[in-house]
């Protein structure tokens, strides 16, 4: 037991950082290592463990230690830190991965993970893949599920390197493959989405193919009522918006888009279906960008209605600033004609820059500098002319 432990030592030292030799769990390590044999007849003091061994702090290690407290001795969390080891973990990924799975030392290294790599490695995912999914599956990883799992997801996403990636936002290899994520995956390709159309939505609201099929059929069906249909361009985008809200709060989202804009049930419905983010918004924030652009830049409400987009943009990073610079070109008689705000707020930065700044360098050589303080939120009173 003890050359085994020495073994697992020397690999969490050798993946850790070289340039933090005196780091803590480097220190605790060192002290484990010279450690004498535990008597088979001692306690096994997980919490003691978790952090001399483990890297995990004492907060942690004291949660941690109560679903450790069945274990006798050492050996199997030896082992399974052996394997993890083995796996290219390092000391900080491996204190991270128990402090949220601690059950994961208690995992069986022969039957489950052992097997559970060799078969993920048949599937394509390169060693440090596996090791990146380790943290990602959570206490997945443990079970024998996880290849099922794998196996539907990985053409689901595309390849093991953008599956991993939307794994950060949360893993649906734990839920109920079965009766859970493929029919809900089935429900969304019948509405017109794609696989990669779900893979996005997966990024934005991972939670939508672990909930139950029912739900999302009750999301979609609010998504249709409030204008915007399966198939639909926008379909994804204002599924995404409701999939989470009781009907309770979108009815009070859609009273505040009416009482803040000024529109009709109809000119809601316009919006929504061309901007469904619009359900998203703070009351606070759509509340500012309201005054904004009818009260100061002018706009009328059907407008905006038709062009719902530009309320979704930075007020104090975008839109303020641009408005100021085509107020000051107009009032300074610098444009030709009175361009379309839409226009103005919708076009790329450089674009931007290029049209309404880059022309007017000598006749106004100030103004590029105030346009980036103002993006900035350092609005001046005035853009200076000269």
């Amino acid at each position: 037991m003890l050359r085994l432990r020495s073994s697992i030592i020397a690999r969490l030292l050798s993946s850790s950082p070289a340039t933090s030799p005196a780091s803590p769990l480097r220190r605790l390590l060192s002290v484990s290592a010279v450690a004498p044999a535990i008597s088979p007849s001692a306690r096994f003091a997980a919490e003691d463990y978790l952090v001399a061994t483990c890297g995990l702090t004492r907060p942690q290690a004291l949660k941690a230690a109560p679903k450790l407290s069945h274990l006798k001795s050492p050996t199997n969390p030896d082992a399974v830190l052996a394997f993890l080891a083995g796996l290219g973990l390092s000391g900080a990924d491996v204190a991270a991965v128990v402090a949220k799975d601690p059950q994961l030392l208690c995992a069986k290294v022969e039957k489950t993970l052992g097997p559970n790599v060799a078969e993920l490695t048949g599937l394509g995912l390169s060693r440090p893949e596996i090791a990146r999914l380790v943290p990602l599956a959570g206490a997945t990883f443990r079970c024998r599920s996880i290849i099922s799992g794998l196996q539907y997801c990985l053409p689901l996403f595309g390849s093991s390197e953008n599956l991993l990636r939307a794994l950060k936002s949360g893993s649906v290899l734990g839920a109920d493959l079965e009766r859970v994520v493929k029919p809900n995956v089935t429900f969304l390709q019948e509405c017109g989405l794609g696989v990669c159309d779900i893979a996005k939505l997966y990024v934005i609201r991972p939670s939508l193919l672990s909930i139950s099929t029912e739900r999302i059929r009750t999301a979609v069906a609010c998504a249709e009522g409030l204008g915007v249909p399966r198939r639909s361009q926008m379909f994804r985008h204002a599924l995404q918006a409701v999939a989470f809200l009781s009907e309770e709060k979108i009815a009070a989202k859609v009273e505040h888009l009416k009482k803040a804009f000024r529109w009709s049930d109809a000119e809601v419905g316009i919006a929504f279906s061309k901007a469904p983010a619009l359900l998203m918004r703070a009351k606070e924030s759509l509340q500012r960008r309201s005054e904004f652009l009818i009260s100061e830049v002018g706009l009328q409400p059907a407008y905006i209605a038709q062009q719902p987009a530009i309320v979704c943009y930075s007020l104090e990073g975008r839109l303020r600033p641009r408005y100021y610079v085509v107020k000051f070109l107009k009032e300074n008689g610098l444009l030709m004609r009175d361009p379309s705000y839409s226009t103005v707020f919708k076009k790329a930065e450089k674009v931007f820059r290029e049209k309404f700044i880059c022309p007017y360098k000598e006749a106004a050589p100030h103004l590029e500098e105030d346009y980036d303080a103002a993006c900035k939120g350092e609005i001046a009173a005035n853009f200076r002319f000269t």
